[in-house]
């Protein structure tokens, strides 16, 4: 089992920055690969970003890119998204996750924390 538990959301104003942890733990902690998932009102659950666990090689989904930084700390279990440049449309709950690459990616993680609100005023 794998528990994950986000902090960091909150309200910001458009181009303000913030930024998402994410604590994991579990035993096979280092078997997955660990990422972000948002969903905003009314819209399915998308990928945001992913990183694998021992490379550290990252992915993110376009509209995201140059504006939020996945990172992991290995030593704290812990998984970081720095949001800059933030945007109305990055309203959303932010789901810590789980999983394979490939499935982070399809937005079908393993497991998943309780969510943290990000909500962007324009």
């Amino acid at each position: 089992q794998v528990q994950l538990v986000e902090s960091g959301g909150g309200l910001v104003q458009a181009g303000g920055s913030l930024r998402l942890s994410c604590a994991a733990s579990g035993r096979t902690l280092s078997s997955y690969a660990m990422g972000w998932l948002r969903q905003a009102p009314g819209k399915e659950r998308e990928f945001v970003a992913a990183i694998s666990w021992s490379e550290g090689t990252t992915y993110n989904v376009d509209s995201v890119k140059g504006r939020f930084t996945i990172s992991r700390d290995n030593a704290k279990n812990t998984v970081y998204l720095q949001m800059n440049s933030l945007k109305p449309e990055d309203t959303a709950v932010y789901y810590c996750a789980a999983g394979t690459t490939s499935a982070l990616r399809r937005g079908v993680p393993n497991y998943w924390g309780q969510g943290t609100q990000v909500t962007v005023s324009s």
